[in-house]
């Protein structure tokens, strides 16, 4: 059973993420060829101010540039 975990900062829209869900599981289901009512998908969102970059969070690298 392919089980997929995917990490992304939060504010996707339900669209988006129904989109991610659909295209992630026929992919894996192509690749792996697994039936494809086995792959599995979990989405967790992280906010903003928990994920960093080079030594900064997301959120304070959107507020410099936003003040740049």
């Amino acid at each position: 059973m392919p089980f997929i975990q995917v990490t992304i900062l939060e504010g996707r829209t339900p669209e988006q993420k129904e989109r991610l869900i659909e295209q992630l599981s026929k992919t894996a289901s192509d690749v792996l060829e697994a039936p494809i009512e086995t792959v599995r998908v979990h989405l967790q969102e992280t906010a903003a101010t928990h994920w960093g970059i080079a030594g900064k969070s997301v959120a304070k690298r959107r507020e410099t540039d936003a003040n740049n």
